[in-house]
């Protein structure tokens, strides 16, 4: 009974309004003020001409790669995943699968830029180092995570976006909705106040 439509549904809709968010002091936003502060941030990277990358594992590399495609035809902003295969397979070849995306992040990211880590368990440990690079830098992170609401990835980011269920495919179907609304809030700027 969990898996017919009706019921994943309701556990979509569930998810989706128990999502919280949280900036890097754990101060609490609802969904719509979150998602504005995280629009506003968009918009000013826009403005900029930054960059905007956007990287997961599986699942949510491929999450990454459509939402790369929204912002980029949708928002008109300059967006990239890092899951280029040659390039992936060389960094973890040479430095460990942990340190592939932290290793192609340091190279490439300014401060100006931001970096966008969608990791339905929050504990991915390359993941995490690519977070902690980017912080380094100073460059603005925005996280996506579910399962345990302690996991790591929740704490690093400046905005942390925590999908509250242990569902994989309840989770990613949730990273995918938020970050559909963030590009089609580009389409109708009057959603923000």
């Amino acid at each position: 009974m969990k898996y017919l439509i009706k019921n994943r549904l309701e556990q979509f809709k569930g998810t989706v309004v128990s999502t919280e968010i949280s900036n890097e002091e754990n101060l609490k936003f609802s969904l719509e003020d979150g998602l504005n502060k995280i629009y506003k941030l968009l918009l000013n990277l826009k403005n900029k001409k930054g960059n905007l990358y956007i990287i997961g594992n599986g699942g949510s590399a491929a999450i990454a790669s459509h939402a790369v495609i929204d912002f980029m035809n949708v928002a008109n902003i300059s967006a990239h995943t890092l899951h280029d295969s040659a390039s992936l397979t060389c960094m973890a070849n040479d430095y460990g699968y942990e340190n592939a995306f932290s290793r192609m992040l340091n190279i490439i990211i300014k401060k100006e830029d931001m970096l966008i880590i969608i990791s339905s368990s929050g504990k991915s440990k390359n993941m995490i180092n690519a977070g902690k690079i980017v912080k380094e830098i100073g460059s603005i992170l925005i996280t996506l995570s579910g399962f345990n609401s302690k996991n790591t990835l929740r704490t690093l980011g400046d905005i942390n976006i925590w999908s509250n269920s242990e569902d994989y495919g309840i989770v990613e179907v949730t990273h995918q909705f938020i970050l559909h609304n963030l590009a089609d809030r580009f389409l109708n700027a009057t959603i923000v106040k």
